[in-house]
């Protein structure tokens, strides 16, 4: 018996020991047709072995690289793509940094002040007020996405008014989206049916019932 300790370390796990003997035997094929023909069989089984790489759009170029890559980079064919090299793996992405932009109310998102900033340029009138009731509702939304609890309409006002400078002001009896719409409206709906079943239970509850003889007690014969 041979364990798998004994043989040869599988270079990509996700496609197994398999799909790597057939890889190596791809490489002694000496006509360079036939071994371009055999390796385009082999991707093929790779896609379907490892069908989440087709989630990328190039996916068909990861599964070309991981060949080359399996066969030690000494596979030599008719690819449809350019041969990676081991540099090109080793190579590090650059680093994409950090945000510097220091916002007091981060759950809000950078849009959200960049929007105020805008809106506070226009002129007042009722288009500006139906703007800034949307901006309104989406600092609800992303409010509830950070705490899925509850929020009251008053502090979202209010945060509106210091995100803006204390420049913007919506009435206090301005009503927002409902959180329950905002969360989950179906759940509403089937708060309803669920009260209209316990309704319905309660209404069979209190009919009379059959009296049930005591299985303790004899039945009397009349």
């Amino acid at each position: 018996m041979e364990y798998n300790t004994e043989r040869e370390k599988i270079v990509i796990s996700e496609y197994g020991r398999n799909i790597q003997v057939m890889i190596r035997h791809l490489m002694e094929i000496e006509d360079r047709k036939q071994r371009t023909e055999a390796a385009y069989f082999i991707v093929s089984v790779m896609a379907q072995m490892n069908p989440q790489v087709k989630e990328s759009n190039d996916y068909m170029h990861k599964l070309w690289d991981h060949l080359h890559i399996i066969a030690e980079y000494k596979l030599d064919v008719d690819g449809p793509y350019p041969v990676p090299t081991p540099e090109m793996q080793k190579k590090k992405p650059e680093h994409v940094g950090y945000q510097k932009n220091n916002i007091r109310y981060g759950h809000y998102g950078q849009y959200i002040y960049d929007i105020v900033k805008k809106v506070k340029e226009m002129e007042d009138g009722p288009k500006k007020q139906a703007i800034l009731i949307n901006i309104a509702n989406q600092m609800k939304r992303d409010y509830l996405n950070w705490n899925r609890d509850t929020v009251n309409d008053l502090l979202i006002l209010d945060d509106l008014y210091k995100i803006s400078g204390e420049e913007v002001v919506l009435p206090m009896d301005t009503k927002l989206t409902p959180t329950n719409e905002i969360l989950n409206k179906p759940q509403a709906q089937q708060n309803q049916g669920q009260k209209k079943k316990n309704n319905n239970n309660k209404k069979k509850n209190n009919q009379p019932q059959a009296k049930q003889n005591n299985p303790n007690r004899p039945n009397r014969k009349n």
